[in-house]
């Protein structure tokens, strides 16, 4: 099976989750090749085959620097003509999704969206998803070639570094004529650490519920003084404790730190899902016989009221000494 993937750019440089479904795309197979779009793509595409791509299709052009729906399907559907490719694969974010539903349309294909984890049977894709507000899981198989998929960011390491050469092919943008008029971006400026992009994560879940404003200050906390993203678990989400763009978890976002520190999550199968991989997972809850227990690499049996505050203290002596 031949895997084309899609490496989506932002402002010239990757983003991280295309490296991730190259990845999973190398973990399928053998054949794999990748699709950079965008202005000033040169390192883009050097890079992605030092990762292992077999060919790297490139279209670098003044009119492909942002996205837009109808030009970079134009340009998606060309190259995977010229390359015979049996699958496309992108990256669950806001483009990507978009993207691969545009031209699986055009091609009469069905889309696996948002998937937790791929897997190649009989020349196709099972794509694995949450369904029912993640109290399922599903392996989904689609109609129609070629196969095409999104992987939601986290849910696969990233392909890495081989220092290979690149084996890199120009391609001239598709004539294609754009219904929208995109002037520009102007990207939001939250101060927040993106829990995609965090090395460190500080949680909150149910056992904030005695009183959510002191606990979710106490994680706050905590997530400032180790330069941390604030995550939740559906629970705190669900409750009002916190919005919704922290949840992690199938329902939110699937992550994959270098720690994990979960103040008062019970560790439902959902939010087990959503960050079980993180490198190192330390769990805080009054239960001794949480889940969360489970998947811990470090448990701490007690109140997060207690505990959080003396951990925040530790580290900051840690990190000023």
């Amino acid at each position: 099976m031949k895997i084309l993937v899609f490496i989506e750019t932002d402002g010239g440089a990757a983003v991280a989750g295309s490296w991730e479904a190259l990845g999973k795309a190398q973990a399928l197979s053998d054949d794999v090749e990748t699709l950079v779009i965008g202005e000033g793509v040169a390192d883009a595409a050097a890079e992605a085959g030092s990762r292992g791509a077999a060919k790297v299709y490139v279209i670098d052009d003044a009119s492909r620097a942002l996205f837009d729906i109808d030009l970079y399907a134009a340009d998606v559907k060309a190259v995977l003509a010229q390359s015979g490719a049996d699958a496309l694969l992108a990256s669950h974010t806001g483009n990507g999704r978009d993207l691969a539903a545009a031209v699986g349309y055009d091609l009469g294909s069905g889309l696996i969206a948002d998937c937790l984890d791929l897997s190649v049977d009989g020349g196709k894709f099972n794509g694995v998803r949450s369904l029912y507000s993640g109290n399922i899981l599903a392996t989904v198989t689609a109609e129609g070639f070629p196969q095409m998929a999104t992987l939601r960011p986290r849910a696969a390491s990233a392909a890495e570094a081989t220092g290979a050469p690149a084996d890199i092919v120009t391609v001239a943008p598709a004539d294609a004529t754009a219904r929208v008029e995109i002037q520009k971006v102007e990207p939001a400026e939250t101060g927040e650490i993106s829990l995609t992009d965090a090395n460190i994560i500080v949680s909150g879940g149910r056992g904030v519920a005695n009183d959510p404003k002191k606990g979710f200050e106490l994680v706050d906390e905590l997530a400032a003084t180790l330069a941390a993203a604030v995550g939740a678990s559906r629970a705190a989400v669900d409750a009002g404790f916190i919005p919704y763009k922290h949840q992690v978890g199938q329902t939110g976002k699937v992550v994959r730190p270098d720690l994990y520190i979960a103040c008062g999550i019970s560790g439902a199968v959902q939010h087990l899902a959503g960050m079980n991989s993180s490198k190192v997972i330390v769990a805080i809850n009054k239960d001794s016989e949480a889940p969360i227990f489970s998947v811990a690499n470090y448990g701490i049996v007690g109140d997060l009221f207690e505990i959080v505050p003396a951990l925040n203290e530790a580290a900051k002596g840690k990190l000023t000494n």
